[in-house]
Order: structure tokens, then C-alpha cells, then sequence
């Protein structure tokens, strides 16, 4: 035991030997190559913190789509060698091009909201789950199935229209592995039917502001839990705005819930009447900027 601590104590002072180092180049490249930072730190202790977080309204700028706000607290967990594992609706294609732009793409990242984890030794990318989907969802009564048009039943130029995203965009997005979102043109009495029937096959459904998404039922805690088996860290914190992250922002030691002034603010979440859960003023990328600085503030990682 009392050389395991010794060796524990050599690992913290080579981590802070290194961070030192990495302060000093700072000095004069003020832009940080986080993918030295991963590779390296990350081998020479346990991660001090673990963030999980939404992206469209949380880390994204609701309108831009910019994430720059938010880069000085970026750039301190970087320092510290916490990973950042984006955690969103968006598909594998989608998410690994915001991973390579924040350089954030050597860690995992759970897409689909939570209907699948890529980036783990043991977790592929499987195609076979969607098509498993899609052959359930084919197999329902046709006068219902006629009344649900996914994302899988439409060519690129189609779902560009119905999603008002670029084509390009609208390529990526239908690029889906684990789930089908799309719109429901019929009755309450026939989605309700709907929904029993694909129940029955273990296919759940969960309704967004405009589309209705089908999968087999895993959420964003089931994939932060998948990522958390991976990462032996001393904690974690999750950030999201929208009542998908609900089930994330409770399994998290801290959560984090990011106004966001284009929607229905969430209700009160377990954890909030002790702390554990706050909320912020600011919308987006400053609102995480500040929540994330001031958590690391409060744990006194520096």
C-alpha cells in the first residue's frame, strides 16, 4: 500500500511537471494542441474530471452554431486531461466532424441520443442495428407505417427539405446507425397504435420538438455509463439544456442545465434542492464557459 501511494504521488508530480511545462508553452502559442494534451496526459493519472456534453443549444451557440465562447474552459480542461465526450442526437458522421474541429477525436462520443457510443475498444459503429430498425419498423401494419416517414425513406435532396439543413449536412445526418427520427403525419389514436405495435418488437420511441425518433431504447446515462466504464475518473459533469439530457444530467456526480431562452426551460431534476445540479444565466457556449470554470474552481483543479 505505502508504495502504491509513492508511486501515486510520482505520477501527480509528473503530471504537474508536465502541465507546468505546458504552461510556459502556452505563453507563447496561445492556441492549444489538445491532441498532445490527450496523448500524453491522459497516460500519467486518472482523469480528474470527466465532462459530458449536450451539443446544439449547450455547447453550440443555439443560432451560429460557434463554440468559441467557451474555449478558455475548454483550454483548462485540456490542461488538466479531462476528456470532453460530446454527447448529442447527432449521428457518427455528424459528431466525428465537430470532434476533429475541437480536437476532442481520439475520445469517444455517444450519438443518437444515447442509441450508441463510438470511439470504444468495445463498441463498433453497427450498421446491423439500424437495419435491424428499419426491418421492425417495415414490418408494422401499413396503414400505420404509411403515416411515418423517417429519414431512411427519403433521398438526400428530400430530407434537406424536411430538415431545412444543407445537402451536405443532410448527408451526414442520414448517415444513422442505431436510430430513425422522422415526422408522423397521422392521428394521436394512430400514433398511439403505432407506438404500442413497435413496443412490442422492444422499439421505443422518443418525440423531439419536431421529430419522433425510433431506437431500441438506450439513453444518454446508459452511454455516459458505457464511456465511464472506459475512463477511471475521479469524477464527472454533465451539460445539456433540452429534456433528452434529463436522464444524464441526474446519473452525473454535477449537472449542469444551460439556459437556453428558445425553449421551455426544464423542470425542477433531482440533485438541484442539494446542490448537486445547477443552472446557469447565460444560454450556449458562455453559460458552459462559466459553469465548467467554476466547477473547476470549486474542485480546485488548476
Amino acid at each position: 500500500m505505502h508504495q502504491k501511494r509513492r508511486f501515486g504521488r510520482c505520477i501527480g508530480n509528473l503530471r504537474h511537471l508536465v502541465c507546468g511545462a505546458w504552461r510556459l508553452w502556452l505563453e507563447d502559442y496561445p492556441v492549444v494542441p489538445w491532441r498532445l494534451r490527450r496523448d500524453t496526459l491522459l497516460m500519467l493519472a486518472r482523469p480528474p474530471l470527466i465532462v459530458f456534453s449536450d451539443l446544439d443549444g449547450t455547447l453550440l451557440d443555439h443560432d451560429t452554431y460557434a463554440w468559441d465562447a467557451a474555449k478558455p474552459a475548454l483550454t483548462r480542461l485540456a490542461l488538466l486531461g479531462c476528456p470532453v465526450i460530446l454527447t448529442s442526437s447527432k449521428t457518427a458522421a455528424e459528431i466525428t466532424v465537430l470532434q476533429a474541429e475541437m480536437a476532442l477525436d481520439a475520445y469517444p462520443a455517444i450519438v443518437e441520443n444515447g442509441a450508441g457510443v463510438i470511439g470504444l475498444e468495445e463498441a463498433e459503429t453497427e450498421h446491423s442495428t439500424y437495419s435491424k430498425l428499419r426491418s421492425l419498423l417495415d414490418k408494422a401494419p401499413k396503414n400505420l407505417r404509411a403515416q411515418f416517414t423517417g429519414f431512411g425513406d427519403v433521398d438526400v435532396d428530400a430530407l434537406a427539405v424536411l430538415t431545412g439543413l444543407s445537402t451536405g449536412a443532410a448527408t451526414l445526418a442520414r448517415k444513422r446507425d442505431f436510430s430513425e427520427p422522422g415526422l408522423w403525419s397521422g392521428s394521436s389514436d394512430e400514433k398511439a397504435a403505432f407506438l404500442d405495435h413497435l413496443s412490442t418488437q422492444g422499439v421505443f420511441a422518443t418525440q423531439g420538438g419536431r421529430f419522433l425518433t425510433l431506437s431500441f431504447g438506450a439513453t444518454k446515462a446508459d452511454g455516459m455509463a458505457r464511456v465511464l466504464r472506459r475512463f477511471d475518473a475521479e469524477r464527472c459533469v454533465a451539460l445539456g439544456d433540452a429534456p433528452n439530457d434529463i436522464t444524464m444530467l441526474e446519473a452525473a456526480d454535477y449537472g449542469v442545465i444551460i439556459a437556453n431562452p428558445h425553449r421551455a426551460p426544464l423542470p425542477p431534476l433531482n440533485g438541484e434542492d442539494e446542490g448537486r445540479i445547477s443552472r446557469t444565466l447565460d444560454a450556449g457556449p458562455l453559460g458552459w464557459n462559466t459553469a465548467v470554470c467554476a466547477l473547476l474552481d470549486t474542485l480546485e483543479l488548476t
